[in-house]
């Protein structure tokens, strides 16, 4: 890992990598297992990519953890993934603190359990002081819930007179999302081969650069980490410019 390492230019990181953790439980069912054992194996997954993208100077990483969607899933598996994630977290935060990691949610927060709202905040309360890698979960989440919550209090605030319909511009939107204290994702990677978004910050990544792989999230090492950071570095990002004024713009 460390020649791959080498090879990433630290001047032009992602300064916010979002990933759609994706195939735990096809991950286990290929191993005749449990879909919950592809959630654990996926839980240590969480650990190595933290550990990589705070090693090479990422500056948030947003993982989506449990979607809105997932609510659907049969009960079992959705008590058993809310029960793993809080005391994975619970776990892994005297890690984050010795590592200088910040925890913080994005989501439906109060449409969890009780037990998992409090345990988790307490979580993002005694990592509170670290300023190195912000870890972003993305916990009872989607971009359409989110859209939706912002439209509706901006609309309350223009029926209150707080504001007028013409001050409404992507700044406003933006302070009303989930996300108003983070940058937008500069990259975006998916795991397990599916070529979509799934209702994952779709106003966010306007202008992300997108990365797919075939590789079960319970597979994706540091090394492929590393493999998507320098393959993003390879790409220019043009922004709607032509080529000729990115390099103007660099020169």
């Amino acid at each position: 890992m460390s020649s791959l390492i080498e090879q990433i230019d630290k001047s032009r990181l992602p300064r916010h990598v979002a990933v759609i953790m994706d195939g735990n439980g096809r991950w286990a069912k290929k191993r005749n297992l449990e879909r919950s054992q592809g959630h654990v194996e996926g839980v240590n997954t969480v650990r190595k990519i933290t550990e990589i993208a705070s090693e090479i100077g990422v500056g948030y990483l947003t993982l989506y953890t449990f979607s809105t969607e997932n609510w659907n899933r049969p009960k079992e598996e959705v008590d058993a993934l809310m029960n793993l994630i809080v005391v994975a977290i619970e776990r892994e935060t005297p890690d984050l603190i010795k590592n200088n990691v910040r925890l913080t949610m994005i989501g439906d927060i109060e449409r969890m359990p009780e037990f998992a709202r409090k345990r988790l905040q307490k979580c993002m309360d005694d990592t509170s002081h670290c300023n190195g890698l912000v870890l972003n979960l993305a916990l009872s989440y989607s971009s359409k819930w989110e859209i939706l919550k912002a439209v509706k209090a901006i609309a309350e605030e223009v029926r209150d007179g707080k504001i007028a319909v013409e001050a409404i511009d992507d700044t406003l939107f933006g302070n009303h999302l989930t996300t108003r204290n983070i940058p937008d994702p500069d990259l975006l990677i998916r795991t397990a081969g599916d070529l979509r978004i799934s209702n994952f910050l779709l106003w966010q990544i306007a202008y992300s650069e997108l990365y797919f792989t075939d590789i079960y999230w319970p597979d994706f090492t540091k090394d492929d980490f590393c493999r998507a950071i320098i393959d993003y570095q390879s790409r220019e990002r043009r922004f709607g410019k032509t080529s000729e004024q990115v390099e103007g713009e660099t020169a």
